[in-house]
């Protein structure tokens, strides 16, 4: 039975694509009116075109490594829809790279995105947060929980936002805000080719990762979706 969360509003970064794009749709479907946020105007209409309802999504162009940009996200959501119940922190880069390759810039900007980001608009969306005792989930990977060879970068900024959920679980307990992550393997996403990898590395990595997975297969953005709908919602309280 379809629950009703009509007046409900979520933010959701990375939506336009993959698992951010997935969430966005389950997020509608539920009826939430819901903030999608990425860098690519032309895809988040795309995103919004396959949304139950379109008249409920704001767009918003933004860059989760500025800080006014995620000020104008929380800013924007509450103007427009009166409250935030719902966090996802879906925006996030992969790259390749050991001690030896990583440089600097690198490291910064992969922590900037895939840590940095989802921080501040956690703090700057926070009262609303309280207000409505609301939930975040924050999308990691299985590399914060395991090491993989390769990707230093990524690895540890995925370890990072795990243990940063944690202490977030901690911190807003009492306020009655639920703070979770997911840990997805490899999911079916634009992640990779993002990072540069062609697609005949492509095909063969998800060939490789059949065998890396209990289930002989690799996920889908629709699987993790649901998990992060269930997180989200009052449901999981």
């Amino acid at each position: 039975m379809k629950s009703d969360m009509t007046g409900k509003v979520a933010i959701i970064t990375g939506a336009s694509s993959g698992i951010g794009k997935a969430s966005a749709i389950k997020f509608s479907q539920e009826g939430y009116k819901v903030t999608i946020v990425a860098r690519d105007k032309k895809n988040l209409e795309a995103t919004r075109q396959d949304m139950v309802s379109p008249d409920d999504v704001l767009i918003i162009p933004a860059d989760v490594t500025n800080e006014s940009n995620i000020e104008k996200v929380v800013a924007s959501t509450v103007q427009k829809w009166g409250r935030i119940d719902v966090v996802v922190n879906a925006a996030g880069i992969i790259g390749s790279g050991t001690i030896q390759t990583t440089t600097l810039s690198d490291w910064d900007y992969m922590m900037n995105v895939n840590v940095c980001g989802p921080f501040y608009l956690i703090q700057q969306a926070l009262p609303y947060l309280i207000e409505q005792k609301g939930a975040v989930v924050n999308v990691s990977s299985v590399t914060g929980l395991r090491a993989f060879p390769g990707i230093l970068a990524y690895c540890t900024s995925k370890a990072a936002i795990d243990q940063l959920t944690r202490c977030l679980a901690l911190e807003l307990a009492k306020d009655g805000v639920r703070v979770n992550a997911v840990n997805p393997g490899v999911v079916v996403t634009q992640l990779h080719r993002r990072s540069g990898m062609d697609e005949d590395k492509y095909a063969a990595f998800l060939e490789h990762s059949k065998t890396t997975h209990p289930l002989g297969r690799v996920g889908k953005p629709e699987e993790i979706a649901d998990l992060i709908y269930f997180l989200g919602s009052p449901q999981s309280a």
